[in-house]
This record gives structure tokens, sequence and C-alpha cells, in this order.
């Protein structure tokens, strides 16, 4: 049976290198939320039109959603830090051609188009296979705690670094995040080269043609009920009840009458939820792992998405943002935890490739959906509409398959039904 325990309470900071990892990612990913400032508005100074910003950041994630199944079978058949070595390497170029292009005065749209398209490329083969490389380096024990704390640094440079690049464009202009971000990912680099003593998977010594290998993942997910349900349920949640970014601006213009600081503060106030929700996770993972407890989340998180959708009062949507980023965060990590430790060692790349097209690559079907909705029936009933299906689904999912959300005994994956789905599981030797 593959299983985990609930793991320990920042168990993950007990082994070396997992710390080395998580300190290159606080570095990278402050500089990464930098330039997530920095490309839109380039984009919009070149061409003022909100359309065409929308479609840059659009390129970064449709690349996820295309690439993936690829991407997860290079994750399970090569060394994972090996890997890492040459996204996070590749990460480097487009930032810096960003910088040299707008330093000169050289930058135009179809260049800022074609840098967003190569970082959805390489983002398309790092996701998978960061992912994936967490075990590696924590063990199933502490795996939720590891996933907890990569939230904790996301959500915490989601703040930090939008703050600095808001305040280094106003001072020096935008190339200097475009650098800044560039350099950042050598924090992440020295962090891969320092690390030691990482598990090697045995390849099979019999190839297998390419069109089976990529089938592998997906068949085990359609085979093992909890891992192909909590995809199908993170997949509907990003299509549908994760569009802040789309539909929190016309909130703080149109509903809320709050304008731009406000909207800073509505997505501060979620940031704020998301960050505790993870360290919550962070110091006490025996809730990540309670089924119930994430299907509470799960409907708590819709409720208060549907209670944003109706309020009119500022305060009151400041509380119930910050109350779905707690549940949004608390669901999220809790299914990545349980997909991967329900996975076999020489599945994970290719199943957590289609957790990134789940939760990542459909972000441009979502955001495009939501903002049809809004402009049809406004930013309110987008909202509902939005949180109802998503409901549903998980309604659906319970009544269903009662042993994702706990109930029955679920999500136990035997020897011989991995062996029917992909063959002997290779060993692994430290």
């Amino acid at each position: 049976m593959i299983g985990s325990a609930p793991g320990r309470a920042l168990g993950a900071l007990r082994h070396r290198n997992y710390r080395l990892f998580l300190t290159g990612q606080i570095v990278s990913t402050i500089g990464t939320w930098m330039q997530t400032v920095a490309l839109p508005w380039l984009a919009l100074e070149l061409t003022h039109n909100g359309f065409l910003v929308g479609l840059v950041l659009a390129a970064q994630f449709l690349p996820v959603l295309v690439l993936s199944p690829i991407a997860g079978e290079i994750a399970d058949r090569y060394r994972k830090r090996s890997v890492l070595l040459m996204t996070q390497t590749s990460f480097v170029v487009p930032p810096f051609v960003l910088f040299a292009l707008t330093t000169t005065g050289h930058a135009q749209y179809w260049m800022v188009m074609i840098a967003s398209l190569a970082t959805g490329t390489i983002n398309a083969l790092d996701v998978p296979t960061r992912q994936a490389f967490q075990v590696d380096m924590v063990g199933r024990k502490d795996l939720l705690n590891a996933i907890a704390l990569n939230s904790s640094v996301f959500n915490a440079a989601a703040v930090i670094g939008p703050s600095i690049a808001g305040i280094l464009i106003a001072l020096v202009g935008v190339p200097i995040c475009f650098l800044l971000n560039s350099v950042s990912y050598v924090a992440a680099i020295a962090a891969l080269l320092l690390m030691r003593n990482l598990p090697v998977a045995v390849q099979r010594t019999e190839e297998e043609p390419l069109a089976r290998r990529l089938a592998q993942g997906a068949a085990y997910a359609r085979r093992e009920p909890v891992v192909g349900m909590l995809l199908i349920v993170v997949a509907v949640f990003s299509l549908f009840a994760m569009n802040r970014t789309t539909l929190m601006p016309l909130f703080a213009d149109q509903v809320l009458h709050v304008g731009a600081h406000g909207f800073g503060f509505l997505l501060a106030s979620m940031g704020l939820g998301s960050l505790t929700g993870a360290l919550t996770l962070a110091f006490f993972p025996h809730l990540g792992a309670d089924p119930r407890r994430q299907l509470w989340m799960a409907a708590i998180w819709i409720a208060a998405l549907l209670e944003f959708s109706l309020s009119r009062v500022f305060a009151i949507s400041l509380v119930t943002l910050f109350v779905a980023g707690y549940c949004q965060i608390s669901f999220i990590a809790a299914a990545n935890s349980r997909i991967q430790t329900l996975t076999p060692d020489h599945l994970r790349g290719r199943v957590m490739a289609l957790y990134a097209e789940a939760l990542i690559g459909v972000g441009p079907i979502g955001a495009t959906q939501a903002g049809a909705l809004a402009t049809l029936f406004g930013a309110p009933w987008a909202m509902a509409i939005g949180a109802f299906i998503a409901g549903a689904v998980v309604l659906a999912v319970r009544l269903q398959r009662r042993e994702v959300f706990g109930g029955l005994r679920g999500g136990v994956t035997t020897r011989d039904s991995v062996t029917k789905i992909a063959g002997e599981s290779p060993t692994r030797s430290p």
C-alpha cells in the first residue's frame, strides 16, 4: 500500500537538501513576482491595449497546458536535480533579454510575447519536475510540510515582490525588475548544486514506446480514484474559482467603488489568508492529512466566494477574501500532498504534469470564461456562477466517490494495480 503519515511540525526543515532548496526558492520567487508586475506594465506601455496585455500573461501559462505530458515523462526519465538545473539556468535568459531590450529602448510587443512564451515553455518542464522533486528531498512523511512551506514562500513573495517592484518602477523604471529577476535564479541554481545524497531512479532495461510512456500517468489517474478525482476537482476550481486577477479589478472599480487603492487591499487580504493557511499546515501538518477537513475547506471556500459576490461592504469583502485565501491554499496543498503520496515513484513526474495542467495550464481558459461572464452579467454573477459550478462538482464527487473526501476507505493502491498500468516499479537507491 502506498500512503503517508501526517508528518512533523516543520519536519521538512530537518532535511538539509530541502533547507537549501527553500532558501533558493525564497530569493527566486521574489524575483519572479517582481517580473509578474513589470511584464504586464511593459506590455501596457508598449500597446495601451488591455487585450494585448492579457495575451502576454496567457502566453506564460499556455505552454504548461500543451507541453506538460512530455515534461512529466522527462521528469520521470532523468534525474530531477539535473532537469531543474537546466530549467533554472534557462530562466535566467528571458528576463535578462528583456532587461537589455528595455534598457536600450529597443523593446517591441512581439519581443515581449516571445519572452513570455519562452518563460512559459521553461515553466512547463520546471513545474512538474519541481513538484515531484520534493519527495526526493524530504520523503513521504514530511511531504505535506514541504508543500505547505513552499506555499508560504510563494504567498509571502506575492506580497514582498510586487511591493518592491512597484517602488522600483516608480523610482528607476521597468528594466531593473527584469535584471533582478534574472539574477535571483542564481540562488536557486546554487542551492541545487550544493545538494547531496539524493535518490537516483534506476531506469528500466527494456525501452517502451514514447506514446505508452506518456499515457501511463493518465492511465494511473483513471485507475486510482482518489488521484483522478482530486485532479478533476483541482482543474474545476482553477477554471471557475481562482480567477482573482480577472475579476478583482472589476469588483474594486464597479462593485465596491474603492479604486486602485482598494484593489491592492483586496489582493493583499486574500494573499494574507493564503499565507496563514500555508503556515497552519506547516506547523500542524496532521490537519492537511485529513480528507474530511479538505472537504470542509472546499465547502467554506465556496461559501466565502458566494458571500464575496453578494457583499457591497468593503470591510466584509476583505474578511471573506481572507477566508477564501485560507481555504484555497489549505485545499490545494492537501490535494498536492495526497496525489504525490499515492503516486508510485516512477510515475510521479507524469502525474504531477497532469496536476500542473489542472492547476496552472487551464488558467487562460478560466480567465477567459470569467471575463466573458463578467461582460455579459457583471462581476458578481461571474464570481457566483463559478463558485456554484465548483461546489456542484465537489458535491458530485462526494456523493459518487466517498473515499476522496473521507468515508469509505480509499486511496489504496496495490502493487498489482500499479503493475497492470505501468509495469514493475523501478527500484531506487540512495
